[in-house]
């Protein structure tokens, strides 16, 4: 996870996604060559849930820099097609304020809340964008400048019922290197999948494996194309999966299909 947070920060136009593991995060940016100064920002939850029972939360940000910060806030809607995410502005949460000042070791209370009826079978999902506002440089200031952009995961569940994933995995072998591994969630709430490998029947070592953090929102399916490791050991088309997820472990067996 600290590479990729690495990775977002010194990119501006990478949003960073954060793992719901982690309970607090700190993007400590004081050891990187990139920036000119240190900049850090500890944001605790990473990750806001809302009912119709608990229709409003807050997030706290703190800033953990010896400089003072400017941060707009911007709530998006979210949803998916083919396994890309998709972000419109959207007027149906509250985040208040929309723009803060946070002074150095100082921090601010967003408060989220629900400006529309929660809907009655199916999870809804949402973004809150947090963008650093950069300040102006003094004309002695040679260094580069990068602001921060964070993406925090907003779900409303469903009125009416249990939220709960429901997913269906698929494998299909391309060349003689190549695994296509599907998941469909055909729940009414998103599922996480943090990492998982597959192993080919009889054997304990891996013959593919992911690792990464991906989103599915209900009703939605995402691919991945895996390298294969030790391909001959696949050899009557039986496959054993292990996924980590944040609503649990899944294990399942897949047969392999054809192009």
């Amino acid at each position: 996870m600290e590479a990729a947070l690495k990775n977002s920060i010194c990119n501006p136009n990478i949003t960073a996604i954060l793992p719901f593991k982690a309970r607090q995060v700190w993007l400590l940016t004081l050891l990187m060559p990139c920036l000119a100064g240190a900049a850090g920002w500890e944001i605790d939850p990473i990750r806001v849930a809302l009912s119709a029972k608990q229709p409003t939360a807050t997030v706290t940000v703190k800033n953990e820099s010896d400089q003072s910060t400017t941060i707009q806030i911007q709530a998006v809607s979210w949803s998916q097609k083919e396994g890309k995410d998709i972000y419109s502005p959207s007027s149906e949460l509250i985040v208040s304020p929309p723009i803060v000042s946070i002074a150095a070791h100082g921090e601010q209370v967003i408060r989220v809340g629900l400006r529309h009826k929660v809907n009655n079978t199916i999870e809804s999902a949402y973004r809150i964008n947090l963008q650093e506002l950069p300040s102006p440089s003094s004309p002695e200031f040679s260094g580069v400048k990068v602001a921060l952009r964070i993406g925090l995961p907003v779900f409303v569940q469903p009125k009416a019922g249990k939220a709960t994933p429901k997913t269906s995995w698929s494998a299909v072998r391309g060349d003689a290197s190549v695994l296509k591994v599907s998941v469909l969630n055909q729940g009414n709430t998103h599922i996480q999948v943090s990492d998982f490998s597959v192993y080919a029947k009889g054997h304990d070592a891996a013959i593919a494996s992911e690792s990464g953090t991906n989103y599915v929102l209900a009703g939605q399916a995402h691919e991945w194309l895996l390298k294969i490791n030790a391909s001959e050991q696949i050899n009557d088309g039986l496959l054993h999966l292990k996924a980590y997820t944040d609503a649990a472990i899944i294990e399942t067996e897949l047969v392999l299909d054809q192009p």
